[in-house]
């Protein structure tokens, strides 16, 4: 029989998805579960499983087409005789691989063979996309881009990895060649196209701005007892959990603390209409070598410190590996974004729609700072940390913003680490 294969719907919200890749052309053959084809959403890519095995008899949608859930973009002709039917590509829901991890980890099994790579069959493919580590890696070992687009990628469009990038130089040097560190004197301009990931963080910032009256204020509070308490508990709390204990779920407990207080920042707006949430949705903005994924920790104010410790570290970590669902990237409330694991003061971040506010992060830093006492101001050395709050000035007012925004650094300034009992 011929079955249809229909694009799958990866999330309530998703409505529509992009092709990527074909894994197989017309008339292969193909296995129950291997995969056919790569899709991009508005939310994460996904490897798709094909629904049975069989010949592929049509693929009726192109590379980059954007196609609606439930319509037919493949057929598969099977063994079993019998009516034609409809299928719907099961959807990934607890992992998505990554198909850059799934080959890297072959590279690395080539690489323990001592597998010396050929320079001279290395494909020519033009106008391809190179991530800033792999063109930083590049300019360091003085590889142009000519050379470097000589390099076979073994990421999704010949992408060229990080991995793939290590490899060619380790047997560069094998067979006899010099690599040198100087920057060539004169580049040409790069012309490559955006990749699907970049286009939709492009497009999501654009409408973000055109769509938010953004507003911004700044705040500044002192973490000096937490900065102590992690520096006291941090290797118990280790050896204990098993991962380390960081500032960012004492920021996300007195943000949640603060939303809790103020309804309409915990709120989106459709048209006129206030929309004002039941429950603190968390979106936590992750950098990627790639991109940027703001995944969601759901229900926050039902969560203990320790809860919210453990669920965070998890949804963070399984972002990065690419193991995120996609309903996992849905349904924030609020958000927030870190700028100072990047060693920066403050920022002002774009909204991440449909929220109405988003709260950056930024490094602590010591700094001499006038203490207020009953005996007298005094000058001492205190943990500072900048934060900014952007906020949608369509719903809530400089009042309303400079309250949340204090009462952010409120509960943070007068949290009683020592209760928590980690």
């Amino acid at each position: 029989m011929v079955i249809d294969v229909v694009m799958p719907k990866m999330g309530e919200s998703i409505t529509e998805g992009t092709i990527l890749e074909w894994r197989k052309k017309v008339g292969e053959s193909i296995e129950a579960d291997e995969i056919l084809l790569e899709i991009g959403t508005d939310k994460v890519d996904s490897e798709i499983p094909s629904p049975s095995s069989g010949k592929i008899i049509t693929l009726l949608a192109k590379l980059n087409e954007v196609v609606e859930v439930g319509k037919v973009i493949a057929q598969i002709e099977t063994d079993v005789d019998s009516e034609k039917e409809d299928v719907t590509v099961p959807s990934p829901t607890l992992e998505i691989k990554s198909k850059e991890k799934q080959m890297q980890s072959h590279a690395e099994k080539d690489s323990s063979k001592e597998k010396i790579l050929s320079v001279q069959s290395f494909p020519k493919v033009k106008g391809r996309f190179f991530t800033p580590v792999v063109k930083k890696i590049s300019l360091n070992e003085g590889i142009n881009f000519e050379e470097l687009n000589t390099i076979p990628g073994t990421g999704s469009n010949h992408r060229v990895t990080k991995q793939d990038i290590l490899l060619y130089i380790k047997s560069r040097n094998k067979q006899g060649k010099t690599v040198s560190t100087k920057i060539p004197e004169k580049l040409v301009d790069e012309h490559v196209e955006m990749d699907h990931m970049r286009k939709l963080i492009a497009e999501h910032m654009r409408k973000s701005v055109e769509s938010s009256a953004h507003v911004y204020v700044f705040s500044e509070v002192d973490m000096t007892h937490i900065v102590k308490y992690i520096s006291e508990n941090g290797d118990q709390f280790k050896k204990k959990e098993g991962f380390s204990l960081t500032y960012t779920p004492f920021i996300v407990s007195a943000c949640v603390q603060a939303l809790l207080g103020s309804q309409d920042m915990n709120s989106s707006l459709e048209g006129t209409t206030i929309i004002r949430k039941k429950h603190v949705n968390m979106g936590i903005a992750v950098a990627l070598e790639d991109g940027l994924m703001v995944p969601v920790l759901s229900k926050c104010e039902q969560l203990d410190f320790l809860q919210l410790a453990r669920q965070l570290r998890d949804l963070v970590k399984r972002t990065r590996e690419k193991a995120i669902s996609p309903e996992e990237l849905q349904g924030s409330t609020f958000t927030i974004t870190n700028f100072g694991v990047f060693d920066v003061v403050s920022g002002t971040p774009i909204i991440n729609q449909p929220n109405v506010g988003i709260l950056g992060v930024g490094t602590i830093k010591k700094k001499p700072v006038v203490i207020e006492a009953e005996i007298g101001d005094t000058i001492g050395v205190r943990s500072m940390m900048m934060v900014s709050l952007g906020f949608d000035h369509r719903l809530i007012d400089g009042s309303g913003g400079s309250m949340f925004i204090n009462s952010v650094c409120k509960n943070l300034s007068n949290m009683d680490v020592q209760s928590l009992k980690l």
